[in-house]
């Protein structure tokens, strides 16, 4: 079976308050004591497969839980062991199941050495709530994560949809997680557990950054489902990376990705989905609030290391407000209502007026008409300026990750040659771009250090040279053709 949950972090400020609002007449309290396990090469982490016994309240469970058909949807299968005071572990209680097939896939039929990686102990409160036509599970949970020494606080509040209708849930975990100030989680007790096990072992507890992968459409896809579809995909990357940034556990890699997928999802929204000004001010915001981080990370990696190596007296940035609040912005509520319309959006059912529409020639239509405002805006960059050239790197990028989300409905090498044809005009712009954002950033220091001025003529000078670059580099797709197949 499927679970639809949503999970959110509880600052320590509010936690008291959330305990007070959760602790009604009608709720329960359960002490959930679990064990999680895998291989010692990690198979079942590495398939995003969890496998726990549980003691709920003295009764023993043994569940397992794996991907479902996206990033958000879970499968889970559970077995009740009653009367079994010392429970042990056996996979063929899932024999048969579609989790089950999970699970032996991620075994290769090598089960190996199940063992416990690391535990947990959970007092839960817990209580059925019916709003919006719906039942809905509200379980908040403190205690501990464990493995070996090491140990971990936990503070969740968790909301399942029993039955009814899926906006009802994502009403309610709106309201709750902005009264008490809760931030989305998408990381699962697993894949926490997990991490605290690599830690107390001294290997590496950050998860590698969330990359995007290909959105599964299909040429019969109606443009409603296909759009759910792209949403779907472009989420399971941001989500994963903002929940790590959010955590303080994020690299400048998760600040990148979370900005790659914020994109191609604005990208998605702009090019097939319906104008929503409040949804798409807020993600956009978000963005832009990442943003700064994110070009002080690029110009570290790139221009500063060129001006060192040209001489410069100066050749690093004062830190910016933004550098030290990473964590800070995500955890913020402002996007909070976008991101959940998102959510619910993906997971929905597709709108039934809109089966007709095929998403092939929707998806050539909208991206034809992006190649054309390209070729015109191109053919003007020399006369642009310096904001007028950002929209047009902005618009180069918007075509290529629309190329990117739609490759599946079109001919692989048409795709291939156009996406290889952008590129260098990408990367030009992209150099031009961080030429301008660093002369700024040093320009503005000039004042509190005179030796800034080195910086900025030497990037001054860079930047005029790279206009010239660009211009070559955007020359051919002044004349590309159509390239859809």
């Amino acid at each position: 079976m499927f679970e639809i949950e949503l999970k959110f972090q509880v600052p320590t400020p509010r936690q008291a308050a959330v305990q007070k609002a959760a602790t009604t007449a009608s709720a329960a309290t359960s002490r959930l004591q679990a064990r999680y396990f895998d291989t010692p090469d990690r198979r079942l982490t590495k398939a995003s497969v969890a496998l726990r016994l549980r003691q709920e309240d003295g009764v023993w469970v043994q569940t397992l839980k794996g991907r479902g058909d996206n990033g958000i949807r879970r499968l889970e299968h559970e077995v009740r062991l009653p009367g079994e005071p010392n429970a042990r572990l056996d996979i063929t209680r899932h024999a048969g199941t579609e989790a089950g097939r999970l699970l032996d896939a991620a075994l290769d039929d090598r089960p190996g050495a199940l063992q416990e990686i690391f535990a947990t102990d959970v007092t839960r409160t817990h209580r059925l709530i019916r709003s919006g036509g719906a039942v809905i599970e509200l379980a908040f949970d403190v205690g501990m994560l464990r493995a070996g020494d090491a140990t971990m606080p936990l503070c969740e509040l968790e909301f399942e949809l029993k039955s009814g209708p899926l906006p009802a849930l994502f009403a309610l975990a709106e309201r709750w997680s902005m009264r008490h100030g809760l931030w989305l989680d998408v990381r699962s007790k697993a894949e926490r557990g997990e991490l605290l096990a690599r830690a107390a072992s001294a290997k590496p507890s950050a998860k590698p950054p969330t990359r995007a992968v290909p959105p599964p459409l299909t040429r019969q896809m109606s443009a409603d489902a296909a759009l759910r579809c792209l949403v779907a995909t472009c989420l399971e990357q941001v989500l994963p990376n903002l929940s790590a940034l959010a955590a303080e556990a994020g690299t400048p890699g998760h600040l990148h990705q979370a900005r790659v997928g914020l994109r191609r999802l604005r990208t998605a929204l702009k090019l097939w989905g319906t104008p929503e000004p409040r949804r798409d001010a807020a993600l956009a915001a978000l963005f832009t609030q990442l943003g700064s981080q994110r070009d002080q990370d690029a110009l570290s990696a790139g221009l500063l290391p060129e001006l060192l190596a040209a001489g410069a007296p100066m050749a690093t940035l004062a830190p910016t407000p933004a550098a030290a609040s990473i964590g800070e912005t995500v955890r913020g509520t402002a996007h909070l209502p976008a991101l959940l319309q998102m959510l619910e959006f993906a997971l929905g059912s597709s709108n039934a007026d809109d089966e007709a529409t095929a998403i092939k020639n929707v998806a050539a239509n909208v991206l034809d008409t992006e190649r054309r405002k390209l070729r015109k805006a191109a053919r003007r960059f020399e006369r642009m300026d310096d904001t007028e050239r950002h929209q047009l790197r902005k618009r180069l990028k918007r075509l290529r990750y629309g190329i990117e989300l739609t490759a599946a409905l079109f001919k692989s090498k048409q795709i291939r040659r156009e996406l290889k044809a952008l590129r260098p005009a990408q990367e030009a712009l992209g150099r031009y771009h961080d030429l301008c954002v660093a002369e700024a950033l040093f320009r503005a220091q000039t004042d509190a250090d005179p030796r800034a001025w080195f910086a900025v003529g030497w990037l001054t000078a860079g930047r005029e040279t790279q206009a010239a670059v660009t211009a070559q580099a955007l020359a051919p797709l002044t004349t590309s053709p159509r390239s859809n197949g």
